[in-house]
């Protein structure tokens, strides 16, 4: 399925709802690329003729617009929510991929209503436990990946303000983990700290303790 629409909707999911598919999860990742932190997933099952104005694929919005649609989306009563993580523990036993993929599965066991189908972003899955399609950049397409992009991004976000309590010298709350300048920078003086990716470089390059200060 190619990137048909300008802004996401629910064609898709509508498509389905005419084959007899009721209910339809959305399901997206954030944090597949930092050196740090738990990769989070959310699986959003939304009402079908549900309408948000503005709602998108969470990069492309700045992190107030986040934070709006996210209490918007969690509160919402109609709207059947989960979000899971996989942490740098786990990322680093089973790696990223496989590591992500166990949070989607979390996030759809998750959810108060098991799914009929699901639309993941990216490529289909092997081994997926529920049927599925893969939606090649379905954060831009389908509202209901769209949902669950701003739901897991926001939900990681926070959970690197904890770490960055925890370990301010990296800045946490500023790169959420990625490899910044700053926090190479940060890595080459302190040294890895304990939610750091022991298989990610740079990091399993430093021969540094990887318990830092």
């Amino acid at each position: 399925m190619g990137n048909r629409f300008t802004v996401p909707n629910l064609s898709l999911e509508h498509a389905l709802n005419a084959r007899g598919i009721s209910r339809i999860a959305g399901i997206d990742e954030a944090g597949r690329g930092p050196l740090a932190g738990p990769v989070a997933a959310a699986a959003v099952i939304l009402p079908k003729n549900f309408s948000c104005p503005g709602l998108d694929d969470s990069k492309k919005l700045s992190a107030s617009a986040r934070r709006k649609f996210y209490d918007h989306l969690t509160t919402h009563a109609d709207i059947i929510w989960s979000v899971a993580t996989a942490d740098h523990e786990e990322i680093d036993r089973i790696n990223i991929l496989q590591a992500t993929h166990l949070a989607m599965r979390r996030a759809v066991e998750g959810l108060s209503e098991a799914p009929d189908h699901c639309l993941i972003d990216g490529l289909p899955l092997r081994l997926f436990p529920y049927p599925h399609d893969g939606i090649v950049k379905g954060d831009s397409i389908s509202l209901s990946i769209s949902a669950a992009s701003i739901i897991a991004k926001v939900t990681r976000d926070d959970i690197m303000q904890e770490i960055d309590r925890e370990f301010p010298q990296f800045g946490f709350a500023k790169h959420q983990g990625y490899g910044t300048k700053a926090h190479l920078e940060a890595l080459r003086i302190h040294g890895p700290c304990r939610h750091h990716r022991r298989s990610f470089q740079p990091v399993a390059q430093l021969a540094l303790p990887l318990d830092g200060p």
